[in-house]
């Protein structure tokens, strides 16, 4: 990635959509907020908000800059290559599908490999507690802003940015050598495994409140009446 295109891709559209958004949300109820729990209250279930667009693409840049490091790719290591191994068969399956995913989104978007809970996202739906082969490693493709953070039970570990402006200037339309470069020469490992350890642990926490929860609905409160309850013997008694 040459230094025109960070010039141009961070220092213009990264930057354009920062200050967008400082404008949109200044003097709201958002200001204060992180820059994550701005992006999904303004994406709203769907239904987007004004601002979504310029909070999830500050987002997703600051995200994918930290995706890659000089010197990158190669091979990961670990737990996350267990996963990767385990879900998508081996390294070569998950790099095709992921190449693929960046390669097929239509227009503008982004690709994704992220890490899923199998969990509905549904009111009035108890979701049992999982062992670790109930979550997995799978690869998205998102339109033009939207990311998986925003639906529930996705973490997002790895991301490509697969709007035109991102490889125009090294690659002019040929989007397909870019995602083999990103992938090749450019992707942290490090932080991607980094991503993995996190969202295990949020999602370990996560369940912890959701037996916690499950725990106090099922005791009962002080209001409730303590039955009352007679032996035989009492009975006895009565009757006499």
């Amino acid at each position: 990635m040459s230094e025109e295109t960070i010039e141009y891709h961070w220092g213009k559209h990264h930057r354009t959509y920062v200050d967008n958004l400082n404008r949109q949300i200044d003097g709201t109820d958002l200001d204060g907020n992180s820059l994550e729990d701005t992006m999904v209250i303004l994406y709203n279930k769907g239904d987007i908000l004004p601002a979504f667009n310029n909070a999830a693409q500050a987002w997703n840049h600051d995200f994918f800059w930290e995706s890659m490091k000089p010197g990158g790719g190669g091979r990961p290591s670990g737990e996350l290559l267990k996963l990767i191994e385990r879900d998508f068969g081996s390294l070569k399956k998950f790099l095709d599908e992921f190449k693929t995913a960046a390669s097929a989104q239509f227009g503008s978007g982004w690709a994704w490999l992220a890490y899923k809970e199998s969990r509905l996202d549904v009111g009035n739906v108890l979701n049992p507690l999982q062992s670790g082969e109930d979550k997995k490693l799978v690869v998205v493709k998102t339109p033009n802003a939207v990311n998986p953070l925003v639906w529930n039970y996705y973490y997002p570990l790895l991301t490509i940015d697969v709007w035109e402006h991102a490889y125009f200037i090294d690659f002019q339309n040929q989007r397909r050598d870019y995602i083999s470069v990103f992938m090749d020469k450019l992707v942290s490992w490090d932080a991607v495994s980094s991503r993995l350890e996190q969202a295990k642990a949020l999602i370990e926490e996560r369940e912890r409140e959701a037996e916690r929860k499950s725990r106090d609905e099922e005791k009962p409160t002080s209001s409730e009446a303590t039955p009352e309850i007679f032996s035989d013997s009492d009975a006895d008694l009565d009757a006499e």
